[in-house]
């Protein structure tokens, strides 16, 4: 860590009208194009107070220079406190509350901070039992990390070390942390957590996203209650945690799909670690790594059929121009799925592409499927990965039984 970082300094912009009506509705975003001018020239981290035309304050919040969104904005009410560990440690107590009541005594792994929808654009924070991962998508909030994990752990004081995490990006431009630094250095980084009590195990500092994908929790939860006697096929399953909750909801096969074979040796290893659990400890697993699509195939050329198949596939789409390949590859997928699933089994299809919406997605995959399937519930996000604002909305989850 950086024992003396560079001074922050105040800067005044002021905003083009065009910008103006969004930002006082709330939006979270002051882009390159909608600044008329800066009172001086900002560094990432600067203090950014936002002016109307007119010279009405609009907000404040942190410069980003190098960035399309120029200032990430934590604040547009008159009387907040002023940006840095006041208002941090506000907004921080303000997520909690939004949580509170939310996430069961028996899970110790959930997300502490939502980016935007939280108040943080560009920061999201995780919990890991008495271990925070902290991470970056914006540079803005680099210089003022020390102050959000004081802020973090005075709302948190079960949280005892900090994982850095840096987007891909900022890894090649941030000097002060390196994604995975550990603070202390000595603290451990394969963490294990509870999630409504089934034991699993994240790495935290080489581990996709912040170490698992904490976002699905609600819908494995409803998943373990459809799962009785049943033959379930968990696609892209990563570390397993949609497998785990079959098991214990009672299946009597999980098979898991995965091209990483170090996440299928994670989904064997949880499967293990919770052989404490009856159901758990009876189901049969079966782990396949290889890819996807050709491992569906010759699942379907050997005609095996499930009661339930799980799609939970990565982002396809990292731009708006790849959404038409993205939504070609979704409807690829759930025609194998369809052909995989026994009549009147369940098609349970999900995404984390926000560049492939709800409205975009859902009707897409039922036109595939023609007639075939009976849509019963759509998902989306988690009590603890609340979406504020459209473009914050990116977790949809289908939930369709096979008729045909």
């Amino acid at each position: 860590m950086n024992n003396n970082p560079p001074e922050i300094k105040r800067i005044a912009i002021r905003v083009k009208r065009k910008a103006v009506a969004a930002i006082r509705q709330g939006h979270p975003w002051l882009f390159a194009d909608s600044v008329e001018r800066y009172s001086k020239d900002p560094a990432p981290g600067d203090v950014a107070i936002l002016f109307d035309p007119d010279g009405k304050m609009l907000g404040a919040g942190l410069c980003d220079p190098k960035s399309v969104v120029r200032v990430r904005i934590l604040a547009h009410k008159n009387g907040e406190p002023p940006v840095g560990p006041e208002l941090f440690a506000k907004l921080i107590r303000e997520a909690a509350e939004r949580r509170a009541g939310k996430i069961s005594d028996d899970t110790t792994g959930w997300r502490l901070i939502h980016g935007e929808s939280d108040g943080f654009s560009g920061l999201v924070a995780d919990k890991y039992d008495d271990t925070l991962v902290l991470k970056l998508y914006s540079e803005a909030f680099v210089i003022h990390v020390p102050a959000i994990i004081d802020a973090i752990q005075k709302e948190y004081p079960e949280i005892k070390n900090t994982v850095i995490r840096l987007s891909r990006e900022l890894s090649r431009i941030v000097t002060t942390y390196q994604d995975g630094d550990v603070i202390p250095p000595t603290a451990p980084v394969l963490k294990t957590f509870l999630e409504n009590g089934i034991r699993f195990q994240a790495d935290l500092k080489t581990g996709q996203k912040t170490g698992f994908f904490l976002d699905q929790r609600e819908n494995r939860q409803r998943l373990e209650r459809l799962s009785a006697n049943k033959d379930v096929l968990n696609v892209f399953c990563f570390s397993g945690g949609f497998s785990l909750y079959a098991a214990r909801g009672g299946a009597n096969t999980v098979t898991g799909i995965d091209f990483d074979k170090h996440a299928i040796a994670a989904c064997e290893k949880h499967f293990e670690m919770n052989k404490n659990i009856p159901a758990i400890r009876r189901c049969r697993h079966t782990g396949i790594c290889g890819d996807a699509f050709e491992a569906m195939r010759d699942l379907a050329h050997k005609r095996r059929l499930f009661d339930i198949v799980i799609v939970d596939p990565p982002s396809f789409a990292k731009s708006s121009g790849e959404k038409d390949t993205a939504l070609k590859s979704y409807t690829a997928f759930e025609k194998l799925a369809v052909r995989l699933l026994k009549k009147n089994g369940i098609l349970v299809f999900a995404s984390c592409s926000s560049r492939v919406t709800a409205d975009d997605l859902f009707p897409e995959i039922l036109r595939s499927a023609g007639d075939c399937l009976d849509v019963f519930d759509k998902t989306y996000h988690a009590a603890d990965h609340p979406a504020a604002f459209a473009e914050s909305s990116y977790l949809k989850c289908l939930w369709a039984r096979k008729i045909k």
